[in-house]
């Protein structure tokens, strides 16, 4: 699927996608040629996401950026398991994550999840999570990550990743 910048999705493609709301749609895509790849992947906030003040517990955003990432791999036909099975291991080495607004139980979310680059041994993602029901923005941040073997080695990243992501 291709879009240019700011272009409105049609009501039909909004629904094959998992959802009617415009600028949300779920699925990685490609927004022109030179556009990094991005992700949209839903997650419902359950009562264990919650402090005791019924707002989503601040750590989980990251654990919510490792299955956006996790589920954008995925979506490229490479699944993480595999990898790691194939003796590359993908540890972050940097993260940061700024709140912009609260998320609370039962919200629907949308972790998106985009490639910012891709080195000869590393690969940095970025994030934004927004609220599905009204589009608010909750969180953005990144993720920085070195490809390793699994003797904490550097490697180059796997042949079938970057291809992937440069096809």
């Amino acid at each position: 699927m291709r879009g240019g910048a700011g272009k409105r999705f049609s009501r039909s493609f909004l629904k094959s996608c998992g959802t009617d709301s415009p600028g949300l749609p779920l699925g990685f895509f490609f927004t022109s040629a030179m556009d990094p790849v991005t992700h949209r992947h839903p997650v419902r906030v359950t009562y264990a996401d919650t402090d005791a003040m019924g707002i989503v517990y601040h750590a989980n955003y990251l654990r919510w950026f490792e299955v956006g990432r996790t589920e954008l791999i995925r979506s490229l036909g490479i699944a993480y398991k595999e990898m790691e099975e194939q003796g590359t291991l993908l540890p972050v080495s940097e993260v940061s994550c700024k709140y912009h607004a609260s998320a609370r139980y039962d919200d629907i979310l949308i972790i998106e999840t985009r490639v910012d680059f891709l080195k000869r041994a590393s690969i940095q993602f970025s994030y934004r999570i927004l609220r599905q029901s009204d589009g608010t923005q909750l969180v953005t941040g990144s993720t920085l990550h070195a490809f390793v073997d699994r003797g904490g080695k550097i490697v180059k990243v796997p042949a079938a990743l970057r291809a992937k992501l440069n096809s």
